[in-house]
């Protein structure tokens, strides 16, 4: 049975569950309960070997992990008790939830760190973007999400759905950019350097993307992220596009928007391009 689930199909179940609940009760909605989703999860699906336990423990080097007892009867799910947010701790307990229910028949046990969470591909190819996958739209389910968002494109929307849903800003900016039909950016940078970047599918097919995977990137100067003096800038200013993307014409401008994270000890910078400009390099160069 568990082979026959996929990421969407399990989420869709507990949000049906979870919505007639909340209406039957009158009950908020949201943040979800992880902690009792994951000790009922082997109930609804008739299953034997139910998660007992969820706590907190000292995992080095891990944000979450998911063992078995002896003779796999039953599941213990941990998190990192060091980890700095609800929010972070909410989408671990739920990652580590989606590795139980898609992957337990798999491998003995499961570890995840902070890049296993962090799911910066575009499909479910491989079990931690399928756990991810899962968790994102559980905890923010799309048409919901997408009503809250209504159109807008900055930290101040990105961070009341962050709220409403009781989980990190990061998280809920990379589900906004893989669903959104803006032309946006996200760079996650560190002492003037990116640590990752990620752009929604339009960006990508307009040129506007960083490759930080293979190489080292600095921040470009006369940017609201370059400026030190600015640590908090949630709706954006208008900048140069050419400040970011030297190809792009010389009248094309972007905005840019600015957020301190203590949460990733980093600074996160979300870009959002007029739609229609491309920015590309030259065939030539």
């Amino acid at each position: 049975m568990a082979d026959e689930l996929t990421a969407s199909k399990a989420a869709y179940r507990f949000t049906r569950i979870l919505n007639l609940f909340a209406e039957y009760h009158g009950t908020p909605r949201f943040p979800i309960d992880i902690v009792a989703l994951a000790k009922d999860a082997a109930n609804q699906f008739h299953w034997s070997d139910p998660i007992t336990k969820v706590q907190a423990e000292s995992i080095k080097n891990f944000e979450g992990a998911l063992i078995p007892s002896e003779g796999r009867r039953d599941w213990l799910l941990l998190y990192n008790s060091n980890l700095k947010s609800e929010g972070r701790i909410r989408f671990t307990q739920a990652h580590e939830l989606g590795h139980y229910l898609l992957h337990r028949h798999q491998r003995d046990s499961f570890s995840c760190t902070e890049g296993d969470l962090i799911n910066l591909e575009t499909d479910d190819a491989t079990i931690e973007a399928q756990a991810d996958s899962f968790a994102s739209t559980l905890l923010m389910p799309l048409d919901d999400f997408r009503g809250q968002m209504n159109g807008s494109a900055d930290f101040d929307c990105l961070g009341a759905c962050a709220a409403r849903y009781g989980v990190s800003l990061t998280a809920t900016t990379l589900r906004w950019l893989k669903h959104t039909e803006h032309h946006a950016i996200l760079v996650v940078h560190r002492d003037g350097y990116m640590n990752w970047a990620f752009s929604s599918g339009p960006a990508l097919k307009s040129g506007a993307f960083f490759k930080t995977r293979n190489q080292t990137i600095a921040i470009p100067n006369d940017t609201l992220a370059a400026d030190m003096g600015v640590s908090h800038e949630r709706t954006g200013v208008e900048i140069a596009a050419r400040k970011w993307f030297p190809h792009a014409p010389a009248d094309f401008s972007l905005r840019e928007m600015k957020i301190t994270s203590n949460e990733y000890d980093a600074v996160m910078s979300l870009l959002v391009l007029p739609k229609g400009e491309k920015v590309w390099k030259p065939k030539d160069e």
